[in-house]
């Protein structure tokens, strides 16, 4: 039996009731009874892959993450794409969607969970020159989640779930240089959309969404994301550096820029980013 403190509410589990044996690996951490009513803490997936390579981890940032801010700053000025930047002030209809009860618990971090101002963005790019329908970008986008982000600063790595696309309940890590991993869970997808919430322990706190659509002529990728930091550190790093808000712009426009490649067409006037700023949550 395992005592799930991820789950106050439902205080003794077997495996069994915890849904199959990759969902009990979902938790962020939970513990194993042992007789005498003795307890034995186990960490979650993430958290124990974490403390095991806690040394390599350590080498692997210092090799990385010079290199790769690096490479990352040289590709973003070196970019001959145009990106059309709005920030302005958000309001109640900024706030992410409603959670799916089913992958919904509290393993999630939630908006009300996180620091600082609730950022509302979208990234959306025309895509010209392409006979690719939208169900056809995101069957390619989702295949291989890795092949649309920079390695340099991200790497998905599956928790849990089946093998191929991702499916509802699905968790993974992003691997990011400093501090921070990222555990996010898939809470939505169908044959155009993909969306992930974060998970305890995320540099963020909230969603982000992947969608495909036919605007006109053109087709359409979007990437819309509900956020505010995870915890004061990144708040400072992002609203106040604003180090970690540049290299998150430059993954997400990589990105765009990506599945205008999978795609087989080139971008339609640039990439259009808007961000609303919600400085209090109602």
């Amino acid at each position: 039996m395992y005592l799930c403190r991820c789950r106050p509410l439902r205080t003794l589990i077997s495996p069994a009731c915890h849904g199959d044996s990759g969902r009990l690996g979902a938790c962020a951490c939970f513990t194993r009874l042992l007789p005498g009513n003795r307890v034995s803490v186990e960490l979650g997936p993430w958290q124990a892959t974490r403390a095991r390579g806690g040394l390599r981890r350590v080498a692997d940032l210092l090799l990385r993450w010079p290199v790769g801010m690096v490479l990352v700053s040289w590709r973003y000025l070196w970019r001959t794409t145009v990106l059309h930047r709005w920030e302005g002030e958000g309001a109640t209809v900024d706030y992410p969607p409603e959670l799916p009860p089913a992958v919904a618990d509290d393993a999630i971090q939630h908006v009300t969970d996180g620091v600082g101002p609730l950022l509302h963005r979208r990234y959306r790019v025309r895509i010209r020159g392409t006979r690719c329908t939208p169900k056809q970008l995101m069957r390619r986008f989702v295949a291989d989640l890795n092949a649309v982000v920079p390695s340099e600063v991200a790497f998905f790595r599956q928790l849990s779930g089946s093998q191929g696309p991702p499916q509802l309940g699905d968790e993974y890590v992003v691997r990011m240089p400093g501090p921070w991993d990222g555990p996010v869970r898939v809470v939505w997808t169908d044959a155009q959309s993909l969306r992930l919430a974060t998970l305890r322990g995320h540099l963020e706190a909230g969603q982000i969404e992947f969608r495909t659509s036919c605007d006109d002529d053109a087709l359409l990728f979007e990437i819309e994301s509900w956020a505010r930091a995870g915890d004061w550190l990144a708040h400072v790093a992002y609203n106040y550096v604003r180090l970690a808000k540049e290299i998150q712009l430059n993954m997400w426009t990589h990105c765009c820029l990506r599945a205008c490649e999978i795609a087989g067409g080139r971008p339609d006037g640039g990439i259009f980013i808007t961000t609303h700023r919600v400085t209090t949550l109602g």
